[in-house]
């Protein structure tokens, strides 16, 4: 059963932990509770389905990687999750999801991402995967980025005012 603190705890880390050397003290402090208590109501969470996962967003612009592609690909639905499967194989492939087509104007239906420093690498990297994964007789598009957005995760627990707003600075 998940109750008020739980939503509090969910609602402290969705946006992310703290950066400090203890960040699961810091969200315990600000909830006034144990870290050990926090870290267990973490793991319950998880297990009963709350926390699908944990992850990382990783600035790759800020890092060097400013050449970044979306592949988008017209492949069989019978197909789809193979060659999702292959792709996803090949380490510079970050993302590969499914999507429905829109029709004739959108007929895509398998994603990936690239993210290289520049763009001969990611073209050559997609030559290759083209090579690698039987890609040859599939439409697909290479989608360059122009600009970078705010990355985060998804959001579902807001309020006014974030539980952890001097926590973050």
């Amino acid at each position: 059963m998940i109750n008020d603190l739980d939503y509090r705890l969910l609602e402290a880390v969705q946006a992310g932990l703290p950066i400090a050397p203890r960040p699961y003290a810091r969200i315990a402090e600000q909830l006034g509770v144990s870290e050990q208590f926090l870290l267990e109501r973490l793991k319950c969470l998880k297990a009963q389905g709350f926390i699908k996962r944990w992850g990382v967003v990783v600035k790759h612009s800020q890092l060097g990687y400013r050449a970044n592609a979306m592949i988008v690909l017209d492949v069989p639905d019978n197909l789809v999750s193979e060659i999702g499967q292959r792709l996803s194989q090949q380490t510079y492939i970050n993302l590969c999801y499914q999507r429905p087509r829109q029709g004739q104007l959108w007929p895509y239906n398998l994603y990936c991402m690239i993210h290289g420093k520049c763009r001969e690498t990611v073209l050559a990297q997609w030559r290759e995967s083209v090579e690698a994964c039987g890609l040859s007789g599939f439409s697909y598009e290479i989608l360059f980025s122009r600009r970078c957005f705010k990355q985060c995760g998804a959001l579902y627990a807001q309020t006014e005012t974030p539980i952890l707003e001097a926590a973050h600075g």
